[in-house]
């Protein structure tokens, strides 16, 4: 019995001891989590200038508002942020605030710092977060946009707005030679043929003067020919696939009809030009919205989406500006409501197109009349913006994959592109050369 009472007398000792443990622990976390007053603080990582790159007087007040109906949801609970980080100096501020255990509850994600930081480890998983809350749907979303916050098959982000590439046409050019606007589901033919007939020397001095196109990219073609160029674990590329040969000699093609003449951004500025891919943001930012500047003159405009391919559609790309929460965080259910309220309340969500360049990622708030008014507010020549067009080029925008070193091999594909395109060798032949050599890079990580 004694033995007994002994046995008994050891384990109650070692489990005073263990939970003597964990509250001097439980209360480390808390004297951390709860400043002086009694408040607990949610830090958040934003920079002060536009994503988009152009001058917005109005950096903060979307995410003052948020902040405000965060804390009247949530009493005793302070949002706090460091003001005036530069986008350029943001990404080396957040990797030392990490290095260091002092990044903030939740942050903004640049995306060519999401894989980098997915892969490392330093966001937490959202998956939980959203099969446990019962009002959170993912289907408000656009999926194209929703799905760039994946890696490796998990969420580890939320979109907060983005920006679809659409195709700029000058109205003027095509009255002048007699040509009508294509159509909404036009093709590579289409594109080309006005190309053709557009670009030529119209003050008779040996050198073109007017273009068809400037800046339509591999990208661009690739992504409107339905290329699926890497594997979804970036195990593979498939750079010698049909549609990829089709997207190559459809680009060379087009540069070819300006027999040699490096075309650039101004000659679209100043009216010389038929056609110009662009992302949303960049028409917003270059009316008069939000800054008194016109950037393009002397001509009518309009956009439409960009030409399919024969084994594509009429689909691009599509930038999205993201929000994770620090995989350290001790504040994660207040830090996953908060970025609920940047991104999944319509109000807040609404003031994208009163304060910035961009494009909400909710369906329900891109498709509203209200967001139309507020486009008229804001935008000179509104009418030459489709609705359908905008919310069509994001919701089905092409999806990229993510995974360990992709830009690496992106930038190799651009080098095995330009590479192809400048000579003069078969296109085929080359193609399953660099496909064989990329494939050898992203087996070995050899970058």
């Amino acid at each position: 019995m004694d033995g007994n009472r002994k046995k008994r007398n050891v384990a109650a000792g070692v489990l005073c001891g263990f939970l003597l443990v964990c509250a001097v622990l439980l209360w480390s976390d808390l004297h951390r989590m709860i400043p002086a007053g009694g408040e607990r603080e949610l830090t958040i990582g934003v920079f002060s200038d536009s994503y988009w790159e152009v001058q917005n007087g109005y950096s903060y007040y979307i995410l003052n508002d948020a902040i405000e109906l965060f804390e009247e949801q949530n009493p005793g609970v302070k949002v706090t942020y460091v003001s005036g980080i530069l986008k350029e100096d943001y990404s080396e501020w957040l990797s030392e605030q990490l290095l260091i255990g002092e990044a903030p509850d939740v942050f903004f994600v640049l995306p060519e710092d999401f894989n980098d930081l997915a892969e490392l480890g330093a966001l937490k998983a959202l998956s939980p977060f959203e099969e446990s809350a019962g009002e959170f749907s993912r289907d408000g979303f656009y999926s194209s946009a929703y799905g760039y916050g994946q890696y490796d098959r998990e969420q580890y982000a939320l979109p907060y707005e983005c920006a679809p590439k659409l195709m700029f046409v000058n109205k003027s050019i095509l009255d002048r030679e007699e040509i009508g606007m294509p159509a909404e589901d036009w093709s590579w033919d289409d594109f080309y043929e006005i190309c053709e007939r557009v670009t030529k020397d119209t003050d008779l001095n040996g050198v073109p003067d007017q273009f068809g196109v400037v800046n339509y990219t591999w990208r661009d073609a690739f992504d409107s020919n339905g290329v699926e160029l890497f594997g979804p674990d970036g195990e593979e590329c498939f750079l010698s696939g049909a549609s990829v040969r089709e997207a190559v000699s459809f680009v060379d093609k087009l540069e070819s009809l300006n027999s040699g003449y490096s075309v650039a951004t101004r000659e679209f500025d100043v009216g010389n030009v038929a056609f110009q891919p662009m992302s949303f943001s960049e028409y917003r930012a270059y009316k008069p919205y939000p800054l008194s500047v016109k950037k393009y003159s002397g001509f009518e405009w309009e956009c439409i989406p960009m030409p399919k391919g024969p084994s594509g559609d009429n689909i691009s790309s599509l930038d999205t500006l993201l929000l994770a929460m620090n995989r350290d965080t001790k504040n994660a259910g207040y830090a996953w409501e908060f970025m609920k309220i940047l991104t999944c309340n319509e109000e807040i969500q609404s003031e994208i197109f009163a304060y910035s360049e961009g494009v909400s990622v909710l369906k329900e708030v891109t498709n509203s009349e209200r967001t139309l008014a507020k486009l008229r507010e804001h935008v000179d020549d509104v009418d030459i913006l489709n609705h359908v067009v905008l919310s069509d080029a994001v919701e089905y925008a092409a999806a990229a994959p993510r995974f360990r070193d992709y830009d690496d091999a992106v930038a190799e594909v651009d080098r095995a592109v330009r590479d192809i395109i400048d000579g003069n060798s078969n296109i085929s032949t080359e193609l399953t050369i660099w496909n064989r050599t990329i494939n050898k890079k992203l087996k070995n990580h050899g970058w």
